[in-house]
């Protein structure tokens, strides 16, 4: 069993190892020995992980380990048991602590080693939990992506304050359930009617009288970037640049599929997931308006010379991408776990993947993209390091668009 013991008295601490110089920035450390028959085990690997933040370091000749953290806080600290020797393994419980910040800022965390056998999970075992995670990842990157591609097919924008949007959705469940203290539920739904309006101010304040006066695709682009830049660093100015939780985001998991372990967050986010984006289907499909979002997507002249209200589904368009966005942002806060003013540009890239990677302005698209780019992210851990899967998934974006340059579902515009 990991054994997680205070820092001791100064007379009888051990020297610390040196800290990277990575490391100074921060003034909370987690730190510890690893020993065999009171022998050092030295390039043993050390991973800290939590509040959306993740390091890793190695046992020096000692057998010493430091690892600075940005705040006082709850993390995982997970000793890799594969660069352990030969025959030699945790001995007591698992190889994963939860440890917590006491009164000072450093945390001694320490192992107990011994000779055994170490437990591992099969290649099988291992496919099933990436399966469950990328298509749980997926599912919440279709909601942002679905609203992004159907703002690109409408209006022909792309929307870089799109992170910015999925950003306020969180915030505003952190504003609601924690700072106001309001049941979750009350504090998610307030959350996603407040992105709904946001929705409607950017359109009505900025983006509907700048397609009046017809400014150009590139301009509006170049506006939507310095609109994200301003959003992000006002969601810093005000909330902070640290990371903070919402209720229920550290729940156990205590619901046991086979080698599949979950909790009950990833099953309210898939099904919610689920549940929304079959809503989105059905009104793209069989309401009137949904067809009109489609027509107005296909030919936006055509679509108003046979009577439709272009600016109408503009704005419903806005109104309920930015809506998908928020909601989108809550689940991806309890999925990283956690919530900061950047949370939405770091996933901005992947959401953009997705929905050139299903077809450019197209809903269906979009969520195809969303899936596929979810399961590889989390597949191609099996074989690539996780700190480049997100590295990968854009790979494979690369190649598909080698073959099929309109996208999976995309269709390829006729020149002449």
């Amino acid at each position: 069993m990991a054994e997680e013991v205070s820092p001791a008295p100064a007379a009888e601490q051990t020297e610390e190892p040196t800290a990277p110089a990575e490391e100074e920035e921060f003034e909370n450390f987690f730190t510890g020995n690893v020993t065999f028959e009171d022998e050092p085990l030295e390039g043993v690997r050390i991973t800290v992980e939590g509040n959306g933040f993740e390091a890793e370091t190695e046992t020096d000749a000692e057998g010493k380990w430091r690892i600075g953290v940005p705040e006082r806080a709850t993390y995982e600290v997970t000793l890799d048991e594969d660069t352990l020797p030969e025959g030699v393994a945790v001995t007591e419980g698992g190889a994963t602590v939860e440890a917590e910040f006491g009164l000072t800022g450093i945390k001694a965390v320490n192992f107990f080693i011994g000779e055994g056998e170490r437990q591992t999970t099969g290649l099988f075992a291992q496919v099933l939990i990436r399966l469950v995670n990328g298509l749980n990842f997926g599912l919440l990157l279709a909601l942002a992506a679905i609203g992004l591609s159907l703002i690109f097919g409408t209006t022909g924008l792309s929307n870089f304050a799109h992170a910015e949007m999925v950003t306020f959705g969180a915030l505003m469940v952190l504003t609601f359930g924690v700072d106001l203290a309001l049941p979750i539920w009350i504090a998610i739904a307030i959350a996603i009617v407040l992105s709904a309006l946001l929705g409607w101010v950017l359109d009505a304040g900025l983006w509907k009288p700048l397609r009046r006066r017809g400014v150009g695709l590139i301009p509006l682009m170049i506006v939507s970037i310095g609109l994200s830049l301003a959003l992000r660093y006002t969601y810093q100015f005000i909330y902070g640049g640290g990371t903070q939780q919402l209720p229920g985001a550290t729940a156990p998991s205590d619901i046991q599929l086979g080698p599949i372990s979950l909790s009950w967050i990833d099953i309210a986010s898939m099904t919610t997931s689920i549940v929304v984006l079959v809503a989105v289907a059905y009104f793209l499909l069989r309401t009137r308006i949904g067809k009109a979002t489609r027509a107005v997507a296909d030919n936006a002249s055509l679509a108003a010379a046979s009577g439709i209200d272009v600016d109408r589904v503009i704005r419903i368009v806005w109104v309920s991408g930015a809506a998908l966005a928020g909601l989108a942002g809550v689940l991806w806060a309890y999925f990283r776990p956690g919530v900061s003013w950047d949370m939405g540009f770091q996933i901005l890239l992947l959401i953009f993947a997705a929905v050139v990677l299903g077809g450019l302005g197209t809903a269906f698209g979009a969520l195809v993209g969303s899936l596929i780019v979810g399961l590889f992210i989390e597949m191609s851990t099996l074989w690539i390091p996780s700190d480049m899967k997100y590295v990968g998934a854009l790979v494979v974006l690369i190649v598909v668009l080698l073959f099929r340059p309109q996208g999976i579902l995309g269709r390829r515009e006729r020149i002449g």
